[in-house]
């Protein structure tokens, strides 16, 4: 598998990774949402690249005109609930892809919050089999809930390709996907920004807070 760090780029991406993690700016859940978006929107143009294409005809009031456009069949995907507004910015650019959705939810083991567990309760996704799937989910902690969404889509069908895209993750969650997705050639594993640590409740450090909670407000 790769892995693509868009932090070690010049690129706008940058720029929105820079509010998201600003105490100043996240006071503003709109602004919040839209830089989530905007990331998406801009990994998507440049997932846009790998995909395949071949020339179609088009026909315009006056004639027959040319175009080379995607082959793929693109489905996104989406962890609940912060991934809502990254998944809408790769739909902006991938309008004609199908949708699918998972819950997955962290939970503490351990009465001192340091056994972390992962939870999945709900699926809805289309037929993936032989698809282009990219799974958006903001932040990439210890890479649990990515692997078990995977897995959790593919009960849906197995597909050709996939994206795993992230804004912020952890080098631990790196290296575990890393780990976990060695043998697949067709997986890519797309960061806006990898930090280096996670605390002792399993947060990203520098990270940004929950972006659920600065996404949506906060939850009991």
């Amino acid at each position: 598998m790769k892995v693509i760090n868009f932090a070690k780029q010049n690129t706008i991406i940058n720029q929105y990774v820079a509010e998201l993690r600003d105490v100043k700016v996240q006071n503003d859940r709109a602004r919040f949402r839209y830089n989530l978006a905007r990331i998406g929107q801009m990994m998507a143009y440049e997932i846009s690249k790998t995909l395949k294409y071949s020339e179609k005809s088009v026909q315009t009031p006056l004639a027959m005109a040319k175009a080379v456009t995607p082959d793929n069949e693109i489905v996104l995907s989406t962890i609940f609930r912060a991934g809502l507004p990254f998944h809408q910015g790769f739909l902006d650019v991938f309008d004609h892809a199908g949708n699918a959705f998972v819950s997955a939810y962290r939970y503490y083991k351990d009465k001192e919050c340091k056994n972390v567990g992962i939870k999945i309760e709900y699926i809805a996704s289309p037929d993936l089999k032989d698809k282009t799937l990219i799974i958006a989910d903001p932040m990439l902690a210890t890479g649990g809930s990515s692997e078990l969404a995977y897995h959790a889509f593919c009960t849906k069908g197995v597909p050709a390709t996939v994206h795993l895209c992230c804004v912020i993750a952890a080098q631990k969650g790196v290296d575990f996907i890393k780990k976990a997705f060695a043998d697949y050639d067709n997986v890519t594993l797309w960061c806006a920004a990898i930090d280096p640590e996670l605390d002792g409740q399993c947060y990203i450090v520098p990270g940004l807070g929950d972006a659920g909670d600065l996404a949506y407000g906060d939850k009991l």
